[in-house]
């Protein structure tokens, strides 16, 4: 661990060195994951799709700079508990019933991690009285392993939400870290869960002209284009809130962002 943490990219500043998504995704594996158990930090039912048992993971292959999620994103291996399958299936059953609600979903940091322990919880959640699973997830994994996309079709109860980080190579890593060549991951992780007839939209920070400024929201609707309209007409598209974690991650990489 000692080691790993040594070589393991954090949060942006100044100068920093683009990395490889992929190669962060084995590091960030090594660390939260066990088998088939994975790091969570917390299971809980928030307001979001009408409210929704969660559970938040640790880790992620992306180190976004307006990104909300809690410091186990940049540090893992100091945050979180190992859940085996069935016990993320438990704690998130237990959220459901004591709020009455049928829908769950993993969320924070990146969830793909750790493949063998999501699809254990998945398989949990397909023969169980949730009627609806969301995925969230920045595609980079599915993009790199068309057979997690064929994976993830097989799940009847599995919605998958792709969340687009940029609309061009340059602006990718300037706001993710990673090289501009993995611009395309996500894109191939769409075509992969397309050609494999998943459940699935995509979501972009395009309603934010602070981020994503007119020119480059145009090129990321003409490459979600290229792969299918229908993608651009059910395109979700999120502004950035000014949550604690996002304030200090803008500070670090040198950005300020005017607030009302």
């Amino acid at each position: 661990m000692t080691a790993l943490s040594k070589t393991y990219q954090r949060y942006l500043e100044p100068g920093f060195k683009p990395f490889d998504p992929l190669e962060l995704a084995s590091k960030t594996e090594q660390i939260v994951c066990r088998g088939d158990s994975r790091k969570y930090t917390k299971f809980y039912c928030p307001g979001v799709y009408g409210g929704i048992a969660t559970g938040f993971t640790c880790g992620c292959c992306l180190r976004c700079i307006f990104c909300w999620v809690d410091w186990s994103r940049d540090f893992p291996e100091k945050h979180g508990l190992f859940y085996s399958p069935a016990e993320a299936f438990s704690r998130l059953s237990r959220v459901a019933r004591k709020k009455r609600i049928t829908q769950s979903r993993i969320s924070g940091a990146e969830p793909t991690i750790g493949k063998s322990h999501l699809l254990a919880l998945l398989e949990k959640i397909e023969y169980s009285p949730f009627r609806l699973f969301i995925l969230e997830t920045n595609g980079i994994l599915i993009g790199a392993d068309p057979d997690y996309a064929r994976q993830l079709a097989r799940f009847k109860k599995v919605h998958t939400r792709v969340s687009l980080k940029a609309g061009t190579p340059e602006a990718f890593t300037e706001k993710t870290g990673a090289t501009p060549e993995s611009f395309e991951l996500p894109f191939h992780g769409i075509a992969n869960l397309i050609e494999a007839r998943a459940s699935f939209h995509v979501a972009a920070m395009t309603a934010d002209p602070r981020i994503v400024a007119k020119n480059e929201r145009r090129s990321l609707l003409d490459r979600l284009a290229s792969i299918d309209p229908a993608l651009v007409d059910n395109l979700e598209e999120e502004v950035v809130d000014p949550y604690y974690t996002t304030l200090e991650r803008l500070r670090h990489a040198g950005v300020s962002l005017p607030w009302d």
